[in-house]
């Protein structure tokens, strides 16, 4: 059994080398006619042969060689290399650009604009919250009031639309400045309105209101007839005298 596993490894020894055997057989017009084409190098044999079939081949095919293509290939490549570290080089820098500008439009704790004007704005907001709770002391009505809190729940609106954005900090600057001067002019405007509703107000209750004028007919006659006593008097006992 030992001799069978040994013979059967010989053979497969064998055919193993048997398979890795190279065999070459030159050719000398082949190897002219590759270094022909390949580096223009040498020439085409038989001579005969392309002289009758391939003439303008033969005529240029040194001339037409690969080398040259190769050489002109590299020179190109080498130039897109430079190219290429030129345009990475570039990307880079745009790259960096990009990831400014996107931290710029981010919202929230990046919101430098709102970190300068927003207590401002806030303020300004606030003030204009008060005048609209005073319209129904001063004798408004709740549907006037109604109509005061839907333009301030539109700039408070306006004010989370604008942080949550995706916009510059200068551009969300000159929004919050925009919203803060229409905020300004409704209030301006709220408190005229306030002040008309105030002064409309105490002009009714001043023309509804009654006064009762005391009637001083009888003390003024009883006065004035006791100074004309008093003057009578005077006078018959200054005449007396005399």
């Amino acid at each position: 059994m030992k001799k069978l596993y040994g013979l059967i490894g010989l053979s497969c020894i064998a055919l193993t080398s048997q398979a890795q055997s190279v065999s070459y057989s030159h050719d000398a017009s082949k190897m002219n006619q590759v270094t022909v084409m390949e580096i223009g190098s040498g020439t085409l044999t038989p001579d005969y042969y392309y002289w009758l079939l391939h003439n303008s081949y033969k005529k240029t095919a040194n001339e037409k060689n690969k080398l040259g293509y190769r050489t002109l290939s590299g020179l190109n490549a080498y130039n897109q290399v430079e190219m290429a570290e030129s345009l990475d080089s570039a990307m880079v820098k745009r790259a960096k650009v990009e990831a400014l500008n996107i931290a710029d439009r981010q919202g929230g704790a990046l919101d430098i604009a709102w970190k300068v004007e927003g207590e401002k704005l806030t303020n300004k907001l606030e003030d204009y919250k008060k005048n609209i709770d005073r319209i129904l002391g001063a004798g408004g009505s709740p549907d006037n009031q109604e109509r005061w809190k839907d333009y301030y729940n539109m700039y408070k609106c306006a004010i989370k639309a604008t942080q949550d954005a995706y916009m510059p900090n200068a551009q969300r600057k000159k929004e919050y400045l925009r919203i803060y001067a229409d905020i300004c002019r409704q209030n301006e405007t709220l408190v005229k309105y306030v002040v008309r509703l105030y002064n409309a107000t105490q002009t009714t209750e001043l023309l509804s209101g009654t006064y009762n004028k005391p009637n001083r007919v009888g003390s003024i006659a009883a006065s004035a007839l006791n100074r004309w006593r008093e003057a009578g008097w005077n006078t018959s006992v200054n005449g007396n005298r005399e």
